[in-house]
């Protein structure tokens, strides 16, 4: 037995009370502030006042801010309460729920303010990235991503979608809180949204003939795309390079840091281009390609209207079907392929649209013209001239044999005519017929049942009258009899 040895007998109940720890009660699910009294590897220890001592320990003590690892011994910490006590008689607290608290109270205010936060995004799939906050996931779709992120690439392959958003992973981005539902655990966020300021002060300061450096963003066949201050440009293909350009990718991969000029602005779409930022070897090609001028060049390019020849490095010109061959040319493949040399000559010069026409018809012997049709003529104009009076008269009658034929045959062609417009009439008017006697059938027969429904009626009121006079009848007898009764009495 304990013996309990009381310093002062005079001292009270309420004074005893007084003098001891308050009692603190903590509610489960609730968020705390405690004090750090011990900190291990492992495992915090915090004082919640009165005589509770709460712990935190394993993945409790992590959150998406690493909170745990800044903390020192006389910092105050917020934590949840999941459990009442553990078998050392500690309240067991959760740094990481506290986070997820208070990481939905920071996207509210970010949502309701505008503000930017920065997030990592952790996964991929098809439709964007996802992100782990505290527990609370989150979602940018593709169509949220900025310029230079946004996963571009031929035909919209899926599988080529998903290899660039899974090279966005451990990659933070600047976003906005677009779309927030705590009761669905929904988050949505968006990096275009965060940029959205910087890209429209960027387009209302874009120039068309500015100088601007950017970054490569994404390469497709039709040409490149350039970002820079949160707007996105596009190289077309025809303007990377002065020559004939077949894949956009041998001139730049994404990452590059490029310098373009703008040569079109229409709302948010931007045109750009890398080779009016060198010198125009069009310029020498008057000196060097006059027409007349015979030069050796090779077949690039076969298309179904000619062949295009690679003159010198940047230079193009066109050879058209219809100065490939003195015959007709059905197929320019027939006659040409990609690598063959040739020998053409240059017939036209076009600086302004940078364009040079060659022939190879016109270094070829162009082929006999065949006499025998004139000489043909000339016999038939002979013999018309040989030919005797009669013979003229009998083709005078024939002619008119033949016109008085078509005469006919246009008159009978007439009378065909006017008897299928005869008939088509006749079948209108038989038609027309068939529903005015149709419509008499129709007004007959409802003639009848009104006639039926009129005899039922009068059948009705004659029976309701008959009625009425049985009735009457029955109640002068009654009353008679009723009088009979009184005059016996």
């Amino acid at each position: 037995m304990y013996k309990v040895k009381i310093k002062d007998p005079n001292l009270s109940m309420e004074d005893l009370l007084k003098g001891s720890s308050e009692i603190v009660q903590v509610e489960l699910g609730s968020l705390v502030d405690g004090v750090v009294v011990a900190k291990a590897k492992n495992k915090i220890l915090l004082d919640l006042g009165g005589s509770l001592v709460g712990v935190i320990s394993g993945r409790e003590l992590h959150d998406s801010l690493e909170t745990a690892k800044s903390l020192k011994e006389g910092d105050t910490v917020s934590a949840v309460a999941v459990e009442d006590e553990n078998d050392d008689g500690m309240v067991v607290l959760s740094i990481r729920k506290a986070g997820q608290i208070q990481a939905w109270d920071r996207f509210d205010k970010a949502h309701k303010e505008g503000q930017t936060i920065q997030v990592v995004a952790q996964e991929a799939n098809k439709g964007g990235l996802l992100l782990d906050i505290d527990g609370i996931k989150a979602f940018i779709p593709v169509s949220q991503l900025a310029p230079l992120h946004y996963p571009r690439v031929d035909n919209a392959d899926a599988s080529q979608i998903l290899a660039k958003l899974e090279a966005l992973i451990g990659v933070k981005f600047n976003v906005k809180v677009i779309t927030i539902d705590q009761e669905m655990n929904k988050l949505i966020l968006s990096e275009k949204e965060a940029m959205a300021d910087d890209r429209v002060n960027a387009l209302a300061n874009l120039q068309v003939g500015q100088k601007v450096e950017g970054v490569v963003s994404g390469i497709v066949k039709f040409g490149i795309f350039v970002a820079f201050e949160g707007i996105e440009g596009l190289v077309h293909i025809s303007e990377i390079a002065w020559g004939h350009v077949k894949n956009p990718s041998e001139y730049a991969k994404v990452g590059d840091k490029v310098e373009v000029l703008v040569i079109g602005k229409d709302g948010e779409k931007i045109s750009l281009s890398l080779k009016r930022l060198l010198p125009d070897p069009w310029l020498e090609v008057a000196k060097k390609f006059k027409i007349g001028t015979d030069v050796n060049c090779t077949v690039n390019k076969v298309t179904q209207f000619g062949a295009f020849v690679t003159l010198q490095n940047d230079i193009n010109g066109l050879i058209h079907i219809s100065e490939i061959a003195h015959e007709k040319v059905n197929d320019p493949r027939d006659y040409l392929t990609v690598g063959q040399k040739v020998t053409a000559r240059v017939i036209s010069v076009d600086l302004d649209d940078h364009r040079i026409g060659l022939s190879l018809k016109v270094l070829k012997p162009a082929p006999e013209k065949k006499e025998e049709p004139k000489a043909e003529i000339a016999d038939a104009e002979i013999i018309e001239k040989e030919v005797p009076a009669e013979v003229k008269e009998e083709a005078k009658e024939e002619k008119k044999e033949d016109k008085t034929k078509k005469a006919a045959k246009k008159d009978e062609e007439a009378e065909v005519k006017e008897e299928e417009k005869e008939s088509k009439t006749k079948k209108t008017s038989k038609k027309k017929e068939e529903k005015v006697e149709e419509d008499k059938e129709k007004k007959k027969t409802k003639a009848k049942k009104t006639t039926k429904k009129e005899e039922k009626e009068e059948v009705k009121e004659e029976s309701s009258s008959a009625k009425a006079t049985e009735d009457k009848e029955k109640k002068e007898t009654k009353a008679k009899k009723t009088t009979k009764k009184k005059e016996d009495k």
